[in-house]
C-alpha cells in the first residue's frame, strides 16, 4: 500500500511541476551568434563554446534546468525569440531602447565599448576611416551597424559600410584588404588582434554600451531565474576564471 502511495504522490507532484510552469522542469533554448568570439561561438566539431556559453551552463545548472545552445542569424535573433522558436538570447547583446521596446534584458554582466579594427601596418586614424571615403566593414543587425548609418547621415561622413554576417568574417576582409577597417565591440576585436595581423584604431564616438540576456516580454519567472543565476555566477569565484579565460587574456 506505501508503495502504491508513493508512486501516487511522485505523478502528482510531476504533473504539478509541469503544469505550472515550473522552469526547473524544462530545457531551455539559447539563441546564438555562431561566429562572436570570445562570446559566442561554435567550434570545428561544432560544439557551442564561449564566454556566455560557460555562464549559461553554469546558471542551468545552479538553478536546475538544461539549457540548449542554438546558433541562428544575428540579425533575425530577436524576431526568431518573439515568435517563440528559443527561450533566450545570451550571446553578447547590447542593451539598446530599441531592443528593449520588443523584449525585456537581464541585469548587465558586461560593458563594452566600440572600436575599429584595421591592418596590424594600417596608418589610418580614426577620423581618416570616418572621413576619407573609406570602406568600412560592419556585422548587420548590430547596434554599431545602426549607429554608424544613422550618425554618417547626419554628420555628412562619406564611408561606405558594407554588412557582414559575423564580426570576424568583416577581420578577414581588413586582413585581404577589401575594406579598410571593420566597425565591432573591444571584446572580439581584442581576440581577433590576438589571432590575426590587425589591430585596434581606436574607439569612434558611440557610447559604451552594456550587455545582458534577453527574454520575451511576458517570461517574467524565467527573467527572475536567470538573473538569480546571474547574480550568483558574478558572486563566485569562477566568474574570474571565466573572465580571465575569455576577456583579459
Amino acid at each position: 500500500m506505501m508503495k502504491k502511495f508513493s508512486w501516487l504522490m511522485a505523478v502528482v507532484l510531476a504533473f504539478f511541476l509541469i503544469s505550472s510552469g515550473n522552469v526547473f522542469a524544462k530545457e531551455f533554448i539559447n539563441g546564438i551568434d555562431a561566429n562572436f568570439p570570445p562570446f559566442a561561438y561554435v567550434d570545428k566539431a561544432g560544439k557551442p563554446g564561449g564566454f556566455d556559453i560557460d555562464s549559461v551552463d553554469w546558471i542551468a545548472k545552479k538553478m536546475g534546468f538544461t539549457v540548449k545552445h542554438q546558433p541562428l542569424d544575428w540579425d533575425g535573433i530577436i524576431p526568431n525569440l518573439v515568435a517563440k522558436k528559443i527561450d533566450f538570447i545570451a550571446s553578447g547583446m547590447s542593451i539598446t531602447p530599441e531592443r528593449q521596446k520588443v523584449v525585456t534584458f537581464s541585469i548587465p554582466y558586461w560593458t563594452i565599448k566600440q572600436v575599429f579594427v584595421a591592418k596590424k601596418d594600417s596608418k589610418l586614424t580614426v577620423d581618416q576611416v570616418l572621413k576619407g571615403k573609406k570602406r568600412l566593414g560592419v556585422q548587420r543587425g548590430t547596434s554599431e551597424a545602426e549607429w554608424l548609418k544613422d550618425t554618417a547621415a547626419k554628420k555628412g561622413w562619406d564611408f561606405e559600410l558594407v554588412y557582414y554576417d559575423s564580426a570576424p568574417l568583416a577581420v578577414e576582409d581588413v586582413v585581404n584588404g577589401r575594406i579598410a577597417a571593420a566597425a565591432m565591440d573591444d571584446a572580439p576585436a581584442m581576440d581577433a588582434a590576438s589571432k590575426k595581423p590587425v589591430k585596434i584604431l581606436g574607439t569612434f564616438g558611440m557610447h559604451d554600451e552594456e550587455f545582458g540576456y534577453a527574454v520575451r516580454k511576458q517570461d517574467t519567472e524565467l527573467l527572475d531565474t536567470l538573473n538569480k543565476g546571474l547574480k550568483m555566477l558574478m558572486a563566485d569565484p569562477y566568474w574570474d576564471e571565466l573572465v580571465k579565460k575569455y576577456l583579459r587574456k
